[in-house]
Order: structure tokens, then C-alpha cells, then sequence
């Protein structure tokens, strides 16, 4: 992987508010966070850039430590690039770091993994009704943590992934996977080499099925397997709840993203 003569690759951290995106991508309608960021990038660096993400996340789907790179012929220090850039952004996305990179990055194919959180709330609450699921029925803790340990190792999410378009192959490696209680909220955080389209907020639709007593966590188990389908798993969450918490490449490249944000326990 090469860049144009007498460009560089320079790295963005970034966080934002889904709510009012279509997503991550570029698309023929709506606000896309790569578009906001591409709109303020041409205009600091006067030049024609176009960001590069780590992956898409689905409209209304939130992220602290989302990554993407550029090439640019820019000599600006990383400093004035941070401040110049945040002053051109809307208020619902930031860069948290700006930093220069070898020419061989990329924020998609040099990652390693990445860690996801879902959140859902026992209660109401208008502040957060744009991050987290309401849901009033309770939910059995001891059996939604049961099902998650069936997660862990090299699997097959086809029962996790939606149907179209088709992924290359349905293997991911969960690397960890857990639910815990805090307050109202039942809070499950994921991490894995890669991740299928909806695949986090189909496994939370599903978790909830066991957490409500309509599937056992040995039936959950059962749908991580190549004879299981789409038609087997749960509902597909509200992407609301979900938050794109980090994503991890090797030091030379930086390390993990969102790092100094997970540092303070920010929901």
C-alpha cells in the first residue's frame, strides 16, 4: 500500500453522536460522519482528501473510539491539525488525536479488532434515550451471562449476520465477551478480530430472548454453528444502544484507539 508522491497518511480518532447519522459511510441521502469529516478535512488542508474508516457503523450507532486515515500532502504539526479540524466539525463528532503514520496504515485492514457495547435500561430516562434500549420486562442476568460464555474462540455467526449482502465467511474470533449490571442498565461489551453486519445488535436481540426465558442458554449455543441461519437468531436490536468503544492495531501504528476516553469509565 502506497501513497501519491509527496503525501503522507495521517490518523483520526474519533467520537460522535449517531443519532442524526445515517451511518458512518457516505450515502446518496442524510448526514454521514465520514462526510462531515471529509467536508472539514478538504477545507483545513485545502486539498481533495477522502477518510478511510475502520469499518461502518449503522445509523443511530455511536462511537469513542472510531479511526480513519487520509493521504495528504499537508505540513501542517498534528496539534494545529486537531484544533483546525474539530473547529470545522458539527458539534456531534470530535477527533480525539491526530498522529502521522507509516504509509502501509490503514484504519480498515490494519486493525486487529475491535470492542463494541451495548447498553440496555431497566427505566426511562430522557437523557440517555438516544444511547440505550428501554426495556421494562425483566431480564435474568445469571442467564444471558450463561449464554455469553458460549461465545468465546473461533465461530460461526451466520445466525448473527444479516442475510444480504452475503459476507465473505461467517468466522469471527470473540476474544471476549461478557454482561454485567450497573445501576438500571444490563451493559454487554464484545470483542472479536471482526464483526458482521448488525452481528453485535443481533446476538443483544438474541441474549435478550434468553434473558426473558424464551430460549435456553444451551439453544444459544446451538445457533453457533454452520446449520443455522438468520431465521434462528433473535431480533435485531435498536442500533441506539450501541457503541463502537475501540479498535486495536499494532504500537507501530499507534495502538488502540479511545484509549484516554475508557480511562475516565465513561458509559
Amino acid at each position: 500500500m502506497t501513497t501519491s508522491p509527496g503525501k503522507r497518511t495521517l490518523r483520526l480518532d474519533l467520537e460522535y453522536d449517531g443519532t442524526d447519522f445515517v451511518g458512518w459511510q457516505v450515502q446518496a441521502r442524510g448526514r454521514s460522519v465520514q462526510g462531515e469529516l471529509q467536508r472539514a478535512l478538504r477545507t483545513l488542508l485545502q486539498e481533495e482528501v477522502t477518510p478511510h474508516g475502520s469499518g461502518r457503523t449503522d445509523a443511530g450507532t455511536h462511537a469513542l473510539g472510531q479511526v480513519a486515515h487520509c493521504h495528504t500532502g499537508s505540513t501542517l504539526p498534528v496539534e494545529r491539525l486537531l484544533t483546525g479540524v474539530n473547529a470545522l466539525l458539527p458539534p456531534d463528532v470530535a477527533v480525539s488525536n491526530v498522529c502521522w503514520v507509516d504509509d502501509d496504515f490503514h484504519a480498515r485492514y490494519s486493525a486487529r479488532g475491535k470492542r463494541y457495547r451495548y447498553r440496555i435500561s431497566s427505566a426511562h430516562s430522557p437523557l440517555d434515550r438516544h444511547r440505550v434500549w428501554t426495556m421494562f420486562r425483566p431480564l435474568d442476568l445469571e442467564r444471558m451471562t450463561a449464554a455469553a460464555g458460549f461465545l468465546t474462540g473461533a465461530l460461526d455467526f451466520r445466525a448473527f449476520c444479516k442475510a444480504l449482502p452475503p459476507p465473505d465467511h461467517f468466522e469471527c474470533r470473540i476474544d471476549d465477551a461478557s454482561w454485567r449490571r450497573q445501576g438500571r442498565e444490563f451493559i454487554f461489551e464484545v470483542e472479536a478480530n471482526r464483526f458482521l453486519r448488525h452481528m453485535v445488535r443481533i446476538l443483544v436481540g438474541t441474549f435478550v430472548q434468553v434473558g426473558l426465558g424464551r430460549m435456553s442458554p444451551a439453544d444459544f449455543g446451538q445457533l453457533l454453528t454452520p446449520a443455522s441461519g438468520r431465521n434462528h437468531g433473535g431480533q435485531t436490536a435498536p442500533s441506539r444502544g450501541l457503541c463502537l468503544l475501540y479498535v486495536n492495531y499494532p504500537s507501530s501504528f499507534g495502538g488502540r484507539s479511545g484509549a484516554s476516553v475508557l480511562a475516565t469509565g465513561a458509559p
